[in-house]
């Protein structure tokens, strides 16, 4: 019996040590698993104001090009930008371009949704950009960029929000390119 003295907490501090390494490891991954949900969640977002800004310049086709401040392109978000001049199109077609980006860039501000009067319904430092592709009649690409939560390779040949979150590797990028036809021909 005295052989056995003092094994019974030798028992417990080992099953609470292994317990403690199991914990560690559940935190970790919930850790990982939020980080990840949340990535995911500002990609979705991303997606819907790509497409949202896509459709827009579909149902005003014929003045494409106030979309864009032709090849250097426009960029809304934080940056607070000038809409583009248009000159081309009625001037119901040049108010609707108008609204159609003061609403994108309110989306991309996180107007949609309001917590506490601060604007959370967006990405961590949205950023659109429509641009006209030279070279190339009547093509222009959609971006959205944000920042991301953890490095990773940055995204090549798209200059929109490059530099706007101290390293480029935090930058995500989603973007669509789309070809206005000609219709009236």
């Amino acid at each position: 019996m005295n052989n056995q003295r003092g094994m019974l907490l030798i028992e417990v501090l080992v099953s609470i040590f292994i317990a403690a390494i199991a914990l560690l490891g559940t935190v970790t991954m919930m850790a990982k698993s939020t980080r990840s949900e949340m990535e995911s969640y500002q990609r979705v977002q991303a997606l819907t104001l790509v497409q949202d800004m896509v459709s827009r310049i579909n149902a005003n086709r014929q003045v494409a090009d106030c979309y864009s401040n032709g090849t250097t392109g426009l960029t809304a978000g934080n940056v607070v930008t000038a809409l583009p001049v248009c000159a081309s199109g009625t001037t119901a077609q040049s108010a609707t371009a108008n609204n159609d980006l003061t609403a994108w860039q309110n989306s991309l501000r996180g107007a949609a949704e309001i917590s506490s009067g601060s604007k959370v319904g967006a990405m961590i430092g949205a950023v659109g950009c429509v641009e006209r592709i030279p070279g190339i009649i009547q093509v222009y690409r959609v971006t959205v960029v944000w920042q991301g939560l953890v490095a990773t390779a940055s995204p090549a040949g798209l200059s929109c929000g490059k530099g706007q979150f101290g390293t480029d590797t935090l930058r995500r990028a989603v973007s669509v390119q789309i070809q206005i036809a000609n219709l009236s021909t």
